[in-house]
């Protein structure tokens, strides 16, 4: 897709209404720096819009960013941070919760998942949660720069298997540093939105 406008159109929070959209919703969930807003400011060509808060845990908004209007990506907050508040975490998980099951437009939700290390019981629980709801996650597997090419198909295949995911569960290696695996990403959504651009803007 050839990005021309985006902007951050929507930020909610724990009290807040979620918008009703007419386009279709891509979401993005993974723990606390796992690398979601290095992701999401790569596939929409841009720096720094989806920012990383300085304290991990801290950010509670879901983020609806508009682009081309034509889609959204959505920015769920980021989990797992150990020194989260407990209260904390129950109001995120109830926050997440209303968004996935009250969404019309949901088309996709990436799980983002760190290639270098086995996931987390909070990734588990996320991917089962995700399920529950009827969804079938697709797994970002991002950092792939810090391994050795001869190391990504082993830790795709741990990541697979630590979380028990079934045949059909896509897998993508990202890398927000050389952009490798943006172009796939990018094909991906565009098939799950009916959309039929393949090209990618470069910056």
């Amino acid at each position: 897709m050839i990005i021309k406008n985006v902007n951050l159109e929507t930020v909610c929070g724990i009290t807040s209404d979620l918008p009703e959209n007419d386009k279709p919703e891509i979401a993005f969930a993974g723990k606390s720096n796992v690398g979601k807003s290095s992701l999401i400011n790569s596939l929409m060509n841009r720096k720094s819009l989806a920012r990383t808060s300085s304290s991990p845990g801290k950010t509670q908004t879901i983020n609806y960013y508009n682009i081309n209007d034509a889609l959204y990506f959505v920015d769920l907050p980021g989990y797992g941070y150990a020194k989260t508040a407990e209260v904390v975490r129950e109001k995120w998980g109830k926050m997440v919760e209303r968004y996935l099951m009250n969404s019309k437009q949901l088309k996709v939700i990436f799980l983002l998942i760190d290639i270098r290390h086995e996931p987390s019981q909070n990734d588990k629980n996320m991917y089962e949660w995700i399920l529950y709801h009827g969804f079938i996650p697709v797994i970002v597997a991002t950092k792939m720069d810090k391994l050795n090419r001869s190391q990504i198909a082993k830790h795709l295949k741990m990541i697979k298997e630590s979380i028990r995911a079934g045949k059909e569960t896509k897998i993508f290696p990202f890398s927000s540093l050389t952009k490798q695996g943006r172009d796939e990403i990018w094909a991906f959504i565009e098939d799950v939105c009916g959309m039929t651009e393949p090209e990618i803007q470069d910056n």
